[in-house]
This record gives C-alpha cells, sequence and structure tokens, in this order.
C-alpha cells in the first residue's frame, strides 16, 4: 500500500517507519527543510532508542523515503496518516492549522480515493473538521479516521509494534477494513482494535494521558505528605500500589511530568472541557501539582543552603523530561537550573542525550559537562533531575572525592539514602524520612 505521512516528529518518524518495516511502500514528508536534510543524509533528527537503525534499513531496501515534496507524495499516496504538530495556543488550545492544511493539500493533489488518518492528538470535533474541509474541496472518495496514538518516548517502536489496543474512530465500513488491513500484522497476539465513532476515538488519548499525569500529581501528593509526618513514599505506594484497582505503574514520586504530551494535553482537555461549558476540577489540580512539584527540588535546596545561593556550584544530572529521549519540553530540569540561576548560583549540567538541545536551551547561562562524573567536581550539591540507567550506580566513592560538599538531591529516589550516609553523605530524597 502506498502511504504518506505528514510530519516527521517523533510520532509520524516512528508511524513511517513502522509501516515501511510491515513492507508498505512511505514517503514522509515535511516543511522543515533541515529534518529531511537530515534524514536524507541519513541523520535522524530525534533520540529514539533503535529508529536509526530501522529507518537505515528500510531507507536501503526501498520503502522508505523522505521528501519536502508534499503535492508529489500526496498525489500517490491511498493513505495519508496526519502526523503535523498541535502545540499549545496562547489560551491552552490545541493549534490545529497544520491539520487543516493538511486537509487542504490532500484536497488539492489527491489524484483517486485517500483515506486520511489522523495520528496528532487533536480536541474533540477536529475529524469533523477535516471531513468538512475534504467535503468542500475533494474530488474523490474518502475517509476520515482518528486513530490516536499511544506511543512512549524512548520505546515509541515497541509501543507501535506491539500495542496494548488500537483505537480506530471512523464512520464508514470501507474505513475499518482499511484499519483492520493495515493494523493485521499487529493484532495477531489477540491485542484489540477498538472501533468507535471519531469524536470518542478523539477523546481517549485525552483521558488515557490526563489519567496518568493525575496518578503521577497524585503520588506526588502524597509524597508531599509523607515528607511532613515521617512517613515513607516508597512503602506507600508500594502497599497502595498493589492493589489490583491501582496498580504500581506511573505510581512513582519525583520531579514532576513534562514533555510534549502531558502537560499539553492536560491543558487542551480543560479547554475542551470549558468550551462545552465544562469544569474539569480535578484535571485542574492535577496540573498545579505538577507544576508546583517541578520545583520542589530547588525548594529543597533553599532549604538546606538558604534563600541566598551566591558562591554555591550545583551538579545537575539528567536533562531531559525522562529518560530515553532528549526531549526536553517542558523538562521539570529547566524549572530546577532556573531557580537556582535565580538565587545566585552557578550550575554543571549534564545528560547521555538531550546535550545539543540544552545548549540551545541554557546557552552560557550554565556549563556543561561531557561526562557525568565531571559535572560534579567542585559540586556543592549534586542534584538528580531525571532517573537515567547510567546514575543508577555510579561510584559514590570517587564522587565524594570530586565535591567540595558530599550533599546529594535525589529527585527520583534511586539511590540508597543509608548507604550513602556511611559513605558520608548527606542525602534527601522526596518522601522518605
Amino acid at each position: 500500500m502506498n502511504i504518506t505521512v505528514v510530519g516527521t516528529g517523533y510520532v509520524g518518524l516512528v508511524v513511517a517507519t513502522c509501516m515501511a518495516d510491515m513492507g508498505h511502500t512511505v514517503a514522509g514528508v515535511d516543511s522543515d527543510e533541515g529534518k529531511i536534510s537530515a534524514l536524507q543524509a541519513g541523520r535522524v533528527p530525534i533520540y529514539e532508542p533503535g529508529l536509526d537503525q530501522l529507518i537505515d534499513r528500510n531507507v536501503r531496501e526501498g520503502r522508505l523515503s523522505f521528501s519536502r515534496n508534499v503535492h508529489g507524495a500526496l498525489s500517490i499516496a491511498r493513505v495519508v496518516f496526519v502526523a503535523v504538530g498541535t502545540p499549545s495556543a496562547a489560551d491552552g488550545s490545541a493549534d490545529l492549522s497544520g491539520v487543516f492544511q493538511v486537509a487542504r493539500d490532500v484536497a488539492a493533489n489527491a489524484s483517486g480515493p485517500v483515506t486520511v488518518i489522523i495520528k496528532s492528538t487533536v480536541p474533540v470535533g477536529t475529524a469533523d473538521g477535516v471531513r468538512a474541509i475534504l467535503r468542500a474541496e475533494m474530488k474523490f472518495a474518502f475517509d476520515v479516521v482518528s486513530n490516536p496514538e499511544f506511543l512512549k518516548e524512548g520505546a515509541a517502536i515497541d509501543d507501535f509494534l506491539r500495542p496494548d489496543r488500537i483505537v480506530c474512530g471512523l464512520a464508514t465500513d470501507e474505513a475499518r477494513k482499511v484499519m483492520e488491513e493495515l493494523y493485521a500484522p499487529l493484532v495477531r497476539s489477540g491485542k484489540p482494535i477498538i472501533f468507535m465513532d471519531n469524536r470518542s476515538a478523539e477523546l481517549c488519548k485525552y483521558t488515557a494521558n490526563a489519567f496518568l499525569a493525575t496518578r503521577i500529581s497524585f503520588i506526588n501528593e502524597i509524597a508531599r505528605l509523607c515528607s511532613a509526618v515521617g512517613a515513607d513514599v516508597d512503602a506507600v505506594r508500594r502497599g497502595a500500589g498493589t492493589d489490583s484497582r491501582i496498580g504500581l505503574r506511573f505510581f512513582f514520586p519525583g520531579a514532576g511530568y513534562g514533555g510534549s504530551c502531558f502537560p499539553k494535553d492536560v491543558r487542551a482537555l480543560q479547554e475542551t472541557a470549558r468550551a462545552a461549558g465544562v469544569e474539569l476540577e480535578v484535571v485542574g489540580a492535577v496540573e498545579h501539582v505538577n507544576e508546583r512539584q517541578k520545583g520542589l527540588l530547588a525548594e529543597m535546596v533553599h532549604e538546606r543552603f538558604g534563600a541566598d545561593l551566591r558562591g554555591l556550584h550545583f551538579a545537575v544530572w539528567g536533562l531531559s523530561f525522562k529518560p530515553e529521549t532528549d526531549d526536553m519540553r517542558e523538562a521539570p530540569a529547566l524549572v530546577v537550573i532556573d531557580r537556582l540561576l535565580e538565587a545566585g548560583a552557578t550550575v554543571t549540567a549534564y545528560d547521555p542525550e538531550s546535550m545539543h538541545e540544552a545548549r540551545r536551551i541554557l546557552g552560557d547561562r550554565v556549563q556543561f559537562a561531557d561526562r557525568s562524573i565531571e559535572g560534579v567536581t567542585g559540586a556543592d550539591a549534586l542534584v538528580l533531575v531525571t532517573e537515567w540507567n547510567e546514575f543508577r550506580s555510579p561510584d559514590f566513592s570517587v564522587i565524594k572525592s570530586k565535591m567540595k560538599q558530599p550533599i546529594v538531591f535525589d529527585g527520583r529516589n534511586i539511590w540508597n539514602g543509608g548507604a550513602l550516609r556511611e559513605l558520608g553523605f548527606e542525602y534527601r530524597c522526596i518522601g522518605r524520612p
């Protein structure tokens, strides 16, 4: 099947590559000249484990190509995946201009019937808007399918090829047949394709992300209470999370969530509700708790060192919003670093994959280390924000010898506080005594 994927960001690039790996002929198109030039030269502009090898293989075997020529790619496509960005507008709503432009491009360039599959995260009613554009401007038959993605950055390929479920919102039997054919190889293990109307499918993604964000903010609230009453949040989460109705996934305290999905989708869901005359009080509280949580590590630093941090130097480990990605959008580390700098401190930062992005965002406001161990040299304290695997078992005896003061702020509770104290560290964490 000839497939065109419009948008080569995290979602579009994974969708295009995995569809090509399943045997389809796929063109990935994007208006970003730098991104397409990099892909044509064999450079992958994002970090996603395993994606570079998969792209290389499918390009070599002729199933996958990249271009800025959206018109040519759409003229031969029978299936078009819409994977363009839907960034937050000033009021929190989703900017759908890119999605609607793809609909106009499809109408202007199609040479036959087309199934338009919306992968972008979009609010309720977007498929109706796309359908209206195609109905007004399209010369051929078409279908519009709402097919939200549930990909985790850092595990996107596995999530696509081994999905928990596939959600498809559509209105015709013909569209259902196309989706069953596209996804048949992925559901042989018995995982379901769930068919529904477009509006319900559009709301599925926001509901899932808002609920996962709620779990994170909830356990972060409990962690603050644990700190206040002398309880251990790790024991509390195990005791509560082993209840089969609750579960332990997405139930870890930390420095708050970030990235391209949860913050944007929580805000967009609230805006969708307000437009319908509904106030989502729980969802609003989730966002409030998360924004406060991002500053918790800085609060802990001030509790230890005072309001004025002039003359103090801090090492910050972990800059991406979570491990296994270079994505720093709304990353908690940015809030922590900003507050340390505002209080007069100096900072040396290190991350295994996002240093290029960090340099773009932070510029010369901070120093950057080439290795994690270099970052702690002369530091008054080490602040862990993102729990990359390489940070889980470092040589703390070496770290202590390089630090000015052996003080650690563990923003993800990944280290053994008792063992660190035996080594002579002052250890501070979230929600544990």
